[in-house]
């Protein structure tokens, strides 16, 4: 996609996301043009975003009839897709709270009910997180009701309820650094009471206090950038999540867990990027960020990369090993090493240890 119907497609995001704003084309789009766009789209995972734009286009600047039909059948599958995660939500959540287990529900369907059209939203499976002891509570649960139920690597474990993929997590964060656990510890107590309801389908879910689940988001984004790259529909979320959160976030205590979690330099970078190409307003930002901060490099690699690098053109013909998904995996992971080492040096440098760790050494400790 060359450069002018890259800044189209941002356009197109932009009002999807915010409900406002009008389409500025110098000539009408092609139906190429269009199928390039719907194909970047899905592999950011933001079908639904970019089609809420539809609305606020002339006539005349829309998709060919075929092409919106198809779109629309794929925003139907996701409406559905949504609704029975938000009952299996509803559902687990009661499931649990009735047997004395207290979940939190991470990103996903959580972060949905900010956005503007929470439906149209594509989540991938739910995530669970669990305070104190109540992982091993959940696990024994999954025991009886669930045994098919498999452990991951030490830190979690997944399974299908409803065929919707559910996930549980003994990490609140996924701050790779192992210098940060008693810090983060010491956030979750401190805030703990600070930890807010959203009500999917009519069932008062739990979820983390407000400067703690930006953290949540944007420490995600992170971890997935110094490995193989991340979606649009994540800078989404944090987006919607500041625009939305701002009023009920501390900013100097926020700008304090950035710093402290050796996160800040990168932080700017993500606030720069959100409000430049994601339209987040500058006074939705919590803090300011350098003039001279540069990002355009690493949009280039969100672009390219997409959802978690999967569909990443630039490693077509990569080679492969048995023993990485993904095509000339070392060469991409020692790249963004390279690349982020600057902006989050615990997290770059705390990955490959990590990685080895939970591969090898952390499958017993369930």
């Amino acid at each position: 996609m060359n450069k002018q119907l890259r800044d189209i497609f941002f356009q197109l995001l932009r009002i999807g996301l915010w409900g406002e704003g009008k389409l500025s084309l110098t000539k009408l789009l092609s139906d190429d043009d269009w199928n390039s766009i719907l194909k970047y789209a899905s592999n950011h995972t933001v079908e639904g975003i970019i089609y809420d734009s539809f609305s606020f286009l002339t006539e005349d600047q829309l998709p060919p009839a075929s092409l919106r039909l198809k779109w629309a059948v794929r925003v139907d599958k996701i409406e559905r897709h949504n609704a029975k995660m938000n009952a299996v939500i509803a559902e687990q959540f009661s499931l649990f709270t009735q047997n004395g287990i207290r979940p939190i529900l991470q990103k996903g369907q959580g972060v949905a009910s900010y956005y503007r059209i929470p439906t149209h939203r594509i989540s991938g499976d739910i995530d669970w997180c669990f305070e104190e002891d109540d992982y091993s509570k959940a696990r024994n649960y999954l025991k009886e009701s669930q045994p098919d139920f498999e452990d991951t690597a030490g830190f979690s474990l997944h399974y299908y309820w409803k065929n919707i993929h559910i996930e549980h997590h003994k990490k609140t964060f996924d701050f790779r650094s192992p210098l940060k656990v008693s810090y983060l510890k010491k956030l979750l107590s401190l805030y703990k009471d600070r930890q807010q309801i959203v009500t999917i389908n009519n069932v008062l879910v739990r979820v983390l206090a407000p400067e703690l689940q930006v953290l949540q988001v944007n420490i995600h984004i992170l971890k997935h950038l110094i490995t193989y790259g991340i979606s649009l529909r994540q800078f989404c979320d944090s987006a919607r999540l500041y625009y939305s959160l701002l009023p009920s976030i501390d900013c100097q205590a926020l700008y304090a867990i950035y710093k402290k979690t050796g996160m800040l330099k990168w932080i700017h970078l993500l606030h720069k990027l959100l409000v430049e190409y994601i339209g987040l307003p500058q006074t939705a930002v919590p803090f300011p960020y350098p003039k001279d901060t540069r990002v355009d490099w690493m949009l280039d690699e969100v672009w390219y990369s997409g959802n978690f690098g999967f569909n990443d053109e630039r490693f077509d013909q990569g080679k492969k090993s048995k023993f990485f998904y993904r095509p000339d995996s070392g060469k991409r992971l020692w790249g963004n090493f390279k690349r982020y080492l600057k902006y989050a040096p615990q997290e770059a440098i705390a990955f490959p240890f990590v990685q080895a760790y939970s591969k090898f050494l952390g499958k017993d400790s369930n």
